[in-house]
């Protein structure tokens, strides 16, 4: 029997309309979307967060956020929100945990690489909201994936923080609407642009995204001296406050005030236009100058150096190469498609570290170890 909550919100996604693609046990005691969550943290995926960039790649520094700290600020901020709006819990925390498996080494810049090499291969469009999804359908659990309900994958799909809005309104969505979706973001571009989340809590999802990154990357930037507090324009602290801490209480009362009893999550025109600045501002100090441009051309470098190693062990049956050993205990049905996208999906999945290891271990059988050293 299972354990179900009733949510006081009467725009919750009750327990009861979880949907699954598959038969869902009946004898697990877990709400259906706390069961979603506990499958999402024990995923392989989800361990690997831990050694995969949020911002900064080549900064040596205990403090900077990584790619696991970052999705944990995420699901505590939306549980906030979601507490303060009487929303299902259980589902906001599964799709902010899973919202970025999917994520390449090295963040942001390394999606983009990998974007490049996919269409090279006709592999359509690479995004990690996308490609998340397609870890917890396809992937994981030697390629049976793990069964996880639409209203959690339906989340992870229309994350996109990158994408500020003042207002954040769910669309009704079937799961063959989902689907759809899903499919056609490998061949449409603008459909991410367009995707809404199925639930209220997905937007509290979406949201969260952007709340959890903007303050804390500003918080890292200061550590390594890349900026000052006093660089950051005084109409946005005071309307949003300086540190994270006050960014982030700020934005979150200001949601909750405007979203109470309503179907919808919305922003003042305030502190919207604050968030606005404050993302552009970051973008103009932090992440444009993240990577070197010398740093962006090596690393495209050894991701097309790597594809196509891998392709080739992999077309060969290399028994030493990794991809291989990762293909043979895969099941039939993941086995049985083009060997660039299990290519693509093995590279995507690495960590910052085994990505430079595998890359250094093909530059020392091509070249000789004073070259490789001095490349490292």
């Amino acid at each position: 029997m299972k354990i179900t909550n009733i949510y006081a919100s009467s725009y919750a996604c009750q327990d009861s309309a979880a949907i699954y693609f598959n038969h869902e046990e009946n004898n697990d005691l877990r709400p259906p979307f706390s069961h979603d969550a506990d499958r999402i943290i024990y995923s392989l995926a989800f361990s690997r967060y831990l050694n995969k960039t949020q911002v900064f790649t080549y900064q040596k520094h205990d403090h900077l956020t990584k790619r696991m700290t970052h999705v944990i600020y995420v699901s505590k901020i939306a549980r906030t929100i979601g507490r303060g709006l009487n929303l299902n819990e259980d589902l906001i925390e599964a799709a902010a945990l899973g919202h970025d498996l999917g994520h390449t080494p090295f963040g942001h810049v390394g999606e983009k690489i990998l974007n490049d090499l996919a269409q090279k291969y006709h592999l359509g469009y690479f995004n990690h909201n996308v490609h998340s999804v397609r870890l917890l359908k396809d992937i994981e659990n030697y390629g049976q994936g793990l069964n996880i309900s639409v209203q959690v994958l339906d989340a992870i799909l229309c994350h996109n923080g990158e994408m500020a809005l003042g207002k954040y309104e769910p669309v009704k969505k079937t799961p063959e609407q989902f689907l759809k979706e899903y499919e056609a973001s490998y061949t449409d571009p603008a459909i991410l642009a367009k995707m809404r989340p199925m639930t209220l809590e997905g937007c509290v999802v979406r949201i969260s995204d952007l709340i959890a990154y903007l303050g804390r990357d500003i918080e890292d930037a200061v550590r390594l001296n890349l900026i000052n507090y006093a660089d950051i324009p005084e109409q946005i602290k005071k309307t949003l406050g300086t540190t994270n801490s006050q960014i982030i209480s700020t934005i979150i009362n200001d949601i909750i005030t405007h979203s109470s009893n309503k179907p919808y999550i919305e922003l003042s025109p305030e502190i919207f236009k604050a968030i606005v600045a404050l993302k552009k501002f970051n973008y103009e100090h932090i992440y444009n100058l993240a990577y070197t441009k010398q740093e962006k051309k090596q690393m495209a470098a050894d991701f097309s150096l790597l594809f196509k190693t891998l392709l080739k062990d992999l077309k060969g049956m290399n028994k030493r190469s990794a991809i291989v050993k990762y293909y043979e205990v895969m099941v039939p049905r993941y086995q049985n498609q083009p060997l660039e996208r299990i290519v693509l999906d093995y590279i995507a999945g690495m960590t910052d570290d085994y990505f430079a290891k595998q890359v250094n271990k093909i530059r020392q059988k091509n070249h000789t170890r004073k070259e490789v050293e001095h490349d490292l």
